[in-house]
């Protein structure tokens, strides 16, 4: 007598497994590598430090993906056939450490936070599995929806370039500067009676800026856009499926075509390389900052929650309080991980799941497969300085549409929830949307507030997460719809 065995469980054929495990490595590639892009040159790291973050994050990517789908002990993998990748719920706050702290130390603030919200979020994972009911589809969509309107700021800016910098819209009057050096000069010479230069005194940019906003760097985002835009339209299945990337190659070749791209970094990249943990120095482990990255986590593993919930109905597979634990400890172990070996906090890919509703391919093993195709891609560094060398404005094409994926999953998961019949859901939505944009459209805000709670109110998508949270907890209770949470996530197909 022979024990049927479960879909999920099934073992595949090599050359099959290899086929369908590159196909979900594509589909999720180019939101892979985005949040190290993004992270890396907030940090303002060399070409070679941020292909050394992208090596660290498919190696992590294919690792991790490897504990989730094949399991680990009993306490780690939810062995569903699950990707993991990145999540972009992270770049924000990251984003902001950056800013304050560039260069090697904002890094090791970074992997401090996230070492320390990856220990607590092991730890709370069983009680975490247990607050679906906080976080029914009006705050998820929500989040996902403010998510996506902090991320798309990093996409446009990617396109024309950053407000400070080189790449301002405006810079210095040259006259302008060198009058102030010559003032400066005049008022440090010895018996000089020209009053000393107030300290901190700068010119503010008055001349348009040749580096912001080129027609050319324009045109090539445009491209790209209209390529992704094209692929989807007349393409089907797996072709349309990996319309982002097309579109970043097309953009990619072009520029190259154009001079606008070096390769003198990809040229003298190794062929295999091995990214040793701490490669930025002790982790540096701020309260704050590990509080900020946990809340993080919390959201993230609510929102993986309801994804194992809809991936255990696609496959015919119960998923019970004792696989979803170690499913979301996961996740926490993940983002351990990923601070040890010099990258980010890790969820499962939602375009992932939606692939193996498309395909109706049930085997975990596939991901087994994509996860060690990503483990060996993260050993070429020739790969992720290829990678690294695409010019920003060619990635601002495809932010447009992978951080508007993100608003537009929002809408979508927020379109299944009762407005009419509950005109209290509109002001969680109104209200939580709005004080997630404070920070966005009033940096400063926080001046005169405790310089030790910045990190934790400079995130739009905290003070979101916060405000929707406690708004539906105050006008509809604490009511448990797992079914709703399942649609919600059902629908959730972009990070």
């Amino acid at each position: 007598m022979t024990t049927a065995i479960h879909p999920v469980d099934e073992r595949l054929p090599a050359a099959k497994l290899g086929v369908l495990g590159l196909q979900h490595v594509l589909v999720m590639y180019a939101g892979a590598i985005a949040v190290p892009l993004i992270v890396g040159r907030a940090l303002k790291l060399s070409p070679e430090q941020v292909a050394m973050l992208i090596s660290a994050d498919l190696f992590c990517c294919g690792l991790v993906t490897l504990i989730q789908s094949l399991g680990a002990t009993q306490w780690f993998g939810i062995k569903l056939p699950v990707m993991m990748g990145v999540t972009f719920a992270s770049v924000a706050p990251m984003v902001a450490m950056a800013n304050t702290n560039p260069g090697a130390l904002g890094a090791q603030m970074i992997f401090g936070a996230i070492i320390g919200a990856g220990i607590v979020s092991i730890l709370i994972a069983p009680v975490v599995s247990r607050m679906l009911r906080f976080f029914p589809p009006v705050v998820t969509g929500t989040i996902i929806a403010v998510i996506g309107i902090s991320l798309m700021r990093i996409g446009i800016n990617w396109i024309f370039g950053n407000p400070f910098g080189p790449t301002a819209p405006s810079i210095v009057n040259p006259d302008h500067a060198k009058w102030l050096a010559d003032v400066t000069a005049a008022a440090n010479a010895a018996g000089s009676t020209v009053p000393a230069v107030p300290k901190g005194l700068a010119i503010v940019g008055s001349v348009p800026n040749p580096k912001y906003a080129p027609l050319a760097n324009i045109g090539i985002a445009a491209l790209v856009l209209v390529s992704i835009l094209m692929i989807s339209k007349f393409f089907k299945g797996f072709i349309s499926n990996i319309s982002v990337l097309l579109g970043i190659v097309i953009g990619g070749v072009v520029a190259a075509a154009m001079g606008m791209m070096s390769f003198d970094k990809v040229g003298s990249a190794a062929w295999f390389g091995f990214v040793p943990p701490f490669q930025f120095g002790a982790p540096v482990f701020d309260p704050i900052l590990i509080l900020t990255m946990t809340l993080v986590m919390i959201v993230v593993m609510i929102e993986s929650t309801g994804m194992f919930l809809a991936l255990g109905e696609m496959t015919d597979k119960k998923i019970d309080q004792k696989a979803l634990s170690a499913g979301l400890r996961t996740d926490g172990l993940g983002t351990l991980i990923g601070g040890i070996f010099n990258t980010f906090p890790y969820t499962s890919f939602s375009q992932n799941v939606g692939l193996v509703g498309v395909t109706g391919v049930k085997s975990r093993f596939v991901c087994v497969a994509g996860g060690l195709i990503l483990i060996v891609l993260g050993l070429i560094p020739k790969m992720a300085s290829l990678v690294e060398a695409l010019p920003t404005f060619v990635l601002g094409g495809a932010g447009l549409v992978m951080f508007g994926m993100v608003v537009a999953t929002g809408i979508r998961i927020l379109s299944n929830v009762d407005f009419k019949n509950n005109r209290h859901n509109l002001f969680v939505v109104a209200v939580s949307i709005g004080i997630g944009m404070i920070p966005l459209i009033a940096p400063n805000f926080k001046q005169w507030m405790p310089h030790n709670i910045h990190p934790l109110i400079e995130s739009g998508i905290l003070l979101a997460s916060i405000s929707a949270v406690i708004l539906n907890l105050f006008f509809n209770g604490a009511k448990e719809d797992t079914q709703a949470n399942i649609a919600a996530a059902k629908q959730n197909e972009s990070h």
